[in-house]
């Protein structure tokens, strides 16, 4: 067979390494900020260690803020743009309108980071590492968090309020929007546990606490009564904790509480309700270390839903805005 010319040469070899070169920006690696930012991970957790101690709640907080930009476009930061930013900001969804929080958090890294290393670290790999580190502030687990996503230049309130579960999710529903994110059922469970953490306003389980309904324990529903009105707009932002008994500590006591039917939603409840999911529900009650298992694989899976890597995207200078 004659040689190759070597102009002919040249153009396989630069073919070949725009191939590997396009596969290489598509992979999300730990390692990603090590030369160009090496103190990135260190600065995102100072900040998360800060409005947790301020905060413990801030630890749910953040962990739901990733969650909630992770199913909409993907792990891109467009949950965290504004109305000034966006037409349709995500912020306006009903799933997110007047409870999702951390914004502020993940605003104050981000400003240490461009002294830091001005227009290098995205927003998107801010929330993922924070939601890592709020994780482990309160006795969840940490996990190796993959890097180099880029930042969004679009929001979507109407893809927001399609892909979110809603508090009155049932159980195919949850498994439907899941599976569409490419998450299986026992990702569900693993990611639903994240509420043995947090807390819901008043009007997303009144409904449940005043149905009467076999599928609530009656003294739960009593106490949870005193402080959430039976009238709807009468104390509708009120708190209560997702998990009663330990809600300030990152636990497994969240699959207990739904076997005893005092899940606080009804869309946490409908987790163990004679489905498919009772037998995960189960085992994570019986089993903390692997439910802390399962819980950091599965937020490393949803980290990896659609992201933008290479050229695709940008590196927002301020979270909440466009440059």
């Amino acid at each position: 067979m004659a040689a190759l010319s070597s102009s002919k040469s040249f153009v396989i070899f630069t073919f070949l390494f725009s191939l590997l070169t396009a596969s290489s920006n598509a992979q999300l690696s730990p390692t990603f900020y090590l030369t160009r930012c090496p103190l990135a991970q260190t600065a995102i957790n100072a900040a998360v260690l800060k409005a947790v101690v301020a905060e413990r709640r801030m630890a749910a907080s953040l962990i739901r803020l990733h969650f909630h930009d992770c199913f909409v476009q993907g792990c891109d930061a467009s949950v965290l743009l504004d109305n000034q930013a966006t037409a349709t900001s995500e912020r306006d969804a009903l799933q997110n309108r007047g409870s999702l929080r951390g914004f502020e958090v993940i605003e104050s890294a981000k400003a240490t980071l461009e002294s830091l290393c001005p227009g290098v670290v995205s927003c998107a790999d801010i929330l993922a590492v924070a939601a890592r580190d709020a994780s482990a502030a309160v006795g969840g687990p940490s996990w190796i968090v993959k890097l180099g996503r880029r930042d969004s230049t679009t929001a979507s309130r109407d893809a927001a309020e399609r892909d979110l579960p809603l508090f009155t999710s049932t159980l195919q529903e949850h498994i439907s929007n899941f599976a569409a994110k490419g998450l299986n059922t026992r990702d569900l469970v693993a990611l639903s546990g994240s509420h043995t953490i947090g807390q819901a306003q008043c009007f997303t389980f009144r409904d449940r606490i005043y149905s009467n309904g076999s599928d609530i324990d009656a003294g739960f529903a009593a106490r949870r009564q005193s402080t959430c009105p039976a009238t709807a707009g009468n104390g509708d932002s009120n708190l209560a904790p997702l998990d009663l008994v330990t809600p300030n500590l990152f636990d497994n006591v969240y699959f207990r509480n739904l076997i005893e039917k005092k899940g606080l939603l009804q869309s946490d409840q409908v987790l163990f309700s004679g489905g498919s999911t009772d037998s995960i529900v189960r085992e994570y009650n019986s089993n903390g270390l692997t439910f802390r298992a399962d819980f950091a694989r599965a937020m490393i899976k949803m980290g990896d839903i659609s992201p933008l890597t290479g050229e695709n995207g940008i590196i927002r200078r301020v979270c909440t805005s466009l440059n």
